[in-house]
């Protein structure tokens, strides 16, 4: 799996590989340049008057060199300079002269930017914290409001690399290469939304410095979790495959359970049953026969249910209700392997406990409640003490979905903004719910279920436009991204 590696991660690599594998910084700088060169040169073969805007830190002397470079292939360069100058026999000093040598002329940000077609963002690198200075917040709004193409250089400025925040604002790049360590902050909350096309060089840095950071979280990739998926044998029966019990719906709100159960027998579940409301019974046969509903009028009518299945699924359209709280204290006092989503979480986060054989899968509202504070601040870290906490595997939906279990954070880099409408978590619950009964494993069934629901939205989304995007349209879909 691909690494993800925070801020202070990749300077500790940045560390290594200058001190103890003695390669010097800047040559690791001009290999970050020559990558943002080569990237800009791609995206724009031709590409008229570039600005480069350089502040006070590293990441400005990846600029100037970068300047020096394309002066140096003719083509017409200025850097706008935000803050002071480097500090004189530092490396970003001798880029500054490299960029001078090349004939690149400093001035102030506004007057570079004038007349530029492209323009490359230097400002920021990963050590800057706290809210933007004046000036730097200032610089990054005429960078937005001048409709540029823009390159960022490691990361857009005024993006967290660590939690994908703003800090009061940033660079929204066109393009932005990053060095040495991919940073989840490009990845998740709003990185993906100013990070543009992104781009990972090495920088050629030796594998066994790699090996002397542990990451903090890896990058799923859908075709490598597909191989692990077993084949059916040519010998099974609908046993073979699992018995998911969805557990949910009061009146009203039928239509959740009902997407959960359609999408758990489309991917593979052999068996699938549903608890729920007496009056969603007809509408469920109606819609889907191979669902078998059964109304629960008490909890007896439950206990039997899950004593005949493999593995649970409650909360969709469960309700908060007396019906709801029956359902939730029945199935909890049971200890079948459980996905626990929508108001199964909210009625946990009254009565927490904790077990090791389910599988959370908040949005940032609910896992706050289960948690008492704001998730959204610090994804990672949420993700983290959710599994913590609670036990098991966690998975937090959201804009790079992150998915823990035994100290290992995971991160989704599929999905788009169309899933932001009703019942997408419902049908995800049942995906997992139907992957986790055919292979027995928690971690596996989360990370497929989560990564192939993403991937089917973006390819319909490609198609139809996120605008609109149904989530009972994933399931058709998600079948045959399941059946390559």
């Amino acid at each position: 799996m691909t690494s993800l590696y925070l801020a202070a991660q990749v300077r500790e690599l940045d560390r290594i590989t200058i001190e103890e594998r003695g390669i010097p910084g800047l040559t690791l700088m001009r290999r970050a340049a020559e990558a943002c060169v080569a990237a800009l040169i791609r995206k724009w073969p031709e590409p008229g008057k570039v600005a480069v805007l350089c502040g006070s830190g590293k990441n400005a002397g990846d600029g100037f060199i970068i300047a020096g470079l394309l002066a140096n292939r003719g083509v017409q360069t200025r850097v706008g300079l935000v803050g002071r100058m480097p500090e004189a026999d530092s490396d970003a000093d001798a880029a500054r002269r490299f960029c001078q040598d090349s004939g690149v002329s400093v001035m102030a940000a506004s007057e570079a930017m004038q007349d530029a077609d492209v323009v490359v963002d230097a400002l920021l690198g990963t050590g800057v914290t706290g809210r933007l200075k004046p000036e730097y917040a200032e610089t990054i709004g005429m960078v937005n409001r001048g409709g540029w193409k823009v390159l960022s250089v490691d990361l857009p400025s005024g993006l967290d690399p660590d939690t994908g925040n703003l800090r009061g604002g940033a660079v929204k790049a066109d393009v932005t290469v990053t060095f040495i360590g991919r940073k989840p902050g490009l990845l998740m909350a709003d990185g993906p939304e100013v990070t543009g096309e992104l781009v990972f060089a090495d920088l050629d840095v030796p594998d066994d410095v790699f090996a002397a950071v542990k990451a903090t979280a890896a990058l799923l990739d859908f075709e490598s979790l597909l191989r692990r998926l077993p084949p059916r044998h040519k010998n099974s029966h609908k046993k073979s495959h699992g018995h998911l019990l969805i557990v949910g719906g009061d009146v009203g709100m039928g239509g959740a359970v009902l997407m959960a159960a359609e999408a758990a027998i489309m991917t593979g579940s052999g068996l699938v049953s549903v608890a729920t409301h007496p009056a969603n019974v007809s509408a469920i046969l109606a819609r889907r026969p191979e669902v078998m509903p059964h109304a629960i009028g008490q909890a007896d009518d439950l206990k039997a249910l899950l004593d005949g299945s493999t593995a649970t699924v409650l909360g969709p359209g469960l309700g908060r209700s007396e019906f709801g709280r029956v359902l939730f204290k029945t199935v909890m006092d049971s200890y079948k392997p459980l996905v626990l989503d929508a108001d199964g979480l909210n009625l946990l986060s009254e009565n927490p406990r904790r077990r090791n054989n389910w599988i959370l899968t908040p949005h940032p509202g609910e896992a706050g409640r289960l948690l008492s504070t704001r998730v959204n601040d610090d994804r990672l870290r949420a993700a983290s003490e959710l599994a913590s906490k609670f036990g098991g595997v966690a998975l937090l939906k959201g804009a790079g979905t992150l998915i823990a279990a035994d100290g290992e954070v995971f991160l989704v880099p599929y999905g788009n903004p169309g899933m932001a409408a009703a019942g997408m978590g419902d049908l995800l619950s049942g995906v997992i719910g139907s992957l986790l009964v055919q292979t027995g494993e928690q971690l596996f069934a989360a990370q497929l279920g989560a990564a192939v629901h993403s991937l089917a939205a973006d390819l319909l989304a490609r198609s139809q436009g996120e605008r609109g995007l149904l989530a009972s349209e994933l399931a058709p879909q998600i079948r045959r991204l399941l059946n390559p």
